[in-house]
């Protein structure tokens, strides 16, 4: 079997890119971004892109670099908060937004990566997220029809991985890498350690290697904190 394993994330990306192409991106907030992967992509210059991602990170973080780089012309999210990069784009006119809720994006991430076209669902009934959407009735309610998403290219960040790419999130970490990952026709995960096949407890792992085509160990890593949030120094 030829290895999943490539020295860096630029080489790891080598082919993959081209405008105008579909990401989904795991992350939320700052856990869990794949952020070599994402570094690699705006040294790529590659542009006109659809990030599919609970949030765009912040100013200078995470997507918000590559929106810094005007390398983004749409983003489908559910938070849209804490990056004002994003929202002067998005007042500009620059940038397009599709809002999902949070737990309809994640399952339309899961539908697509499981081969399942569209779902019904009661979350958005009689807001802006039902504009322009099927509704239909079940038991008496109205549900509107959302989408799944397959993307062009999935990129995750995972803690351990096995050289065959079965793969270990750590804690909450593991957010929406994994439903991100299953939706990409291709994926690519970073992760902090790389271990031979054999090691990892089968019952343990979160991400079968099938989903995982290239792999690369992306550490060391610094821990970046969103909000620090201190307590007044006590007087002595």
């Amino acid at each position: 079997m030829a290895s999943k394993i490539y020295a860096d994330a630029a080489s790891a990306l080598e082919g993959l890119l081209f405008d105008g192409m579909t990401i989904a991106s795991g992350g939320f907030g700052l856990c869990g971004l794949p952020e070599r992967l994402l570094d690699a992509i705006r040294d790529a210059g590659t542009k006109e892109l659809t990030f599919v991602s609970n949030n765009a990170g912040i100013d200078g973080e995470g997507i918000g670099k590559l929106l810094r780089t005007k390398q983004v012309r749409k983003m489908i999210s559910s938070y849209v908060g804490e990056n004002k990069e994003f929202e002067r784009q998005y007042l500009a006119g620059e940038l397009e937004v599709e809002f999902t809720p949070q737990g309809t994006l994640a399952e339309r991430l899961r539908a697509g990566g499981a081969g399942i076209p569209g779902f019904y669902t009661k979350t958005g009934v009689g807001t802006l997220v039902a504009e322009g959407k099927e509704v239909k009735r079940f038991d008496g309610e109205d549900y509107i029809l959302e989408r799944g998403i397959r993307a062009d290219l999935a990129i995750i960040k995972g803690w351990k991985a096995d050289e065959a790419g079965n793969l270990i999130f750590r804690k909450t970490a593991r957010n929406f890498n994994a439903p991100a990952a299953t939706s990409g026709r291709i994926c690519v995960a970073e992760v902090e350690e790389i271990v031979p096949v054999g090691s990892l407890e089968p019952d343990s792992i979160h991400l079968p290697g099938i989903y995982v085509k290239r792999l690369i160990l992306g550490a060391p890593y610094d821990k970046r904190i969103e909000f620090r949030t201190t307590r007044p120094r006590e007087a002595a």
